[in-house]
């Protein structure tokens, strides 16, 4: 991945936690509605002394941060306090063996960032970085499940399943929500947490007891933890001469795959395309626009502005515009990248959504890598659809509303929005 030009375009964050209401039976609990979204990191503030970022500010913008802030964090009076702190903490603390320095520096970084009051920016220790360069690179060790923290409890939440993996064999579902992890609650838990109890070395096991919508009690269920290889694009032609490909997130891997996936629709000569982006939670923002360029016509895919109103445009030549009809799936974990391709396929009248109002993110990160192996991710701008809609906290209405059949599809093995899609591509097609 190259670390000096990666946006980030996922992650998705939540609300404030709320505690599951206990019942008198069985331990279940009250949700209400089920709105999946992802999370941030920790607590208290400082500084890194000594460490620059990688790229520095133009002198514009270095004036812009001068006469727009009363005055540095770093100061005399704050070293002092810090000083005085960690002087009490010394001498009064009851436990020296509890105190564990390197945690404390780390959580004193992350609170400078939690304290912007963005939950999409995040401070880096060197082992999460390392992980999320991992896992953009579509390789990881774990179940082969997507994570997100539910909005209306803070619990963590699966979002999706990848196939062939442990998490799939377990019989673990889309929607299913994690209220223990090895007999630990995810309530009020950062996405970053739970993600570093279900994974693991390969070979071991992790223990989850589940909460189901329409069971009685929590399941509770063993995964084995394995080498996943997670393929970000899935592709098919179905009856009727239908290309299928389904993006599952857009990480480095994902634009290969996905010129694959259109090499063989095109050798097909199908007929029209489905474009299945439900549950993708974003990804890289460069991806996203390389994947745009093989079926957009000519002209803006999305733009950004930041705080100084500086706008960056992406754009397609229209040489490989799609030349089929195209039916785009979404629904409510749709988001951010995957908002992107779906709003600019909108606007251009390219092809018809079906399914639900996507999740509403409209807004960029950039990661940060700082000199010492640890990073940032910070909020820089706002991206805009090419017709200049900001859909943040919005979302995307589809053009044919239908809703996911839960025991349908696990039941019977039906997709009901994917038969939806089908009939509505083959209406274009005649």
């Amino acid at each position: 991945m190259d670390q000096n030009n990666y946006y980030y375009m996922n992650n998705i964050p939540p609300q404030q936690p709320l505690p599951p209401q206990q019942s008198g039976k069985g331990g279940n609990f009250l949700l209400g509605m089920l709105v999946g979204v992802a999370a941030t990191l920790l607590v208290t503030g400082f500084v890194f002394v000594g460490v620059k970022f990688y790229e520095a500010v133009d002198e514009r913008k270095a004036d812009a941060k001068r006469t727009s802030t009363a005055g540095s964090i770093v100061s005399e009076e704050t070293e002092k306090k810090l000083s005085a702190i960690e002087d009490v903490i010394e001498e009064y603390y009851y436990q020296d063996a509890d105190i564990d320095v390197e945690a404390m520096t780390d959580g004193m970084y992350a609170g400078m960032v939690e304290a912007l009051g963005d939950p999409y920016s995040v401070y880096y220790t060197e082992e999460e970085w390392q992980d999320l360069m991992q896992d953009t690179e579509g390789i990881y060790y774990g179940i082969g499940a997507y994570l997100m923290i539910d909005q209306a409890t803070g619990l963590g939440k699966i979002s999706g399943v990848i196939e062939n993996t442990p998490a799939q064999e377990a019989g673990l579902r889309e929607n299913d929500l994690l209220y223990l992890v090895d007999g630990e609650t995810t309530a009020g838990m950062e996405l970053s947490e739970i993600v570093s109890r279900v994974k693991g070395e390969e070979g071991t096991t992790v223990h989850f007891t589940i909460y189901r919508e329409g069971e009685t009690d929590y399941l509770e269920v063993d995964v084995e933890r394995r080498k996943i290889e997670a393929p970000t694009v899935k592709y098919e032609i179905l009856k009727n001469n239908i290309g299928y490909i389904q993006i599952t997130e857009f990480d480095d891997v994902t634009t290969d795959q996905f010129t694959e996936a259109m090499a063989v629709v095109k050798g097909s000569h199908a007929k029209g395309l489905i474009l299945d982006l439900r549950s993708n939670p974003g990804g890289s923002l460069n991806v996203v626009v390389d994947i745009a360029r093989q079926i957009l016509p000519k002209g803006l895919i999305v733009y950004t502005e930041d705080k100084y109103g500086e706008r960056e445009e992406y754009n397609c030549d229209g040489r490989r515009q799609l030349d089929i009809p195209l039916v785009v799936l979404v629904n409510g974990n749709s988001a951010s990248a995957s908002e992107i391709l779906a709003g600019a396929i909108k606007d251009y009248q390219m092809g018809t959504l079906v399914g639900t109002t996507t999740f509403g993110k409209g807004i960029v990160q950039r990661v940060l890598p700082l000199t010492d192996g640890t990073a940032l991710k910070l909020t820089i701008s706002a991206y805009y659809t090419p017709n200049g809609n900001n859909i943040h906290g919005v979302g995307i209405e589809p053009d044919v509303v239908c809703e996911f059949d839960g025991d349908a599809y696990y039941d019977e093995g039906v997709d009901n929005q994917l038969e939806k899609a089908v009939e509505v591509l083959l209406e274009r097609i005649g």
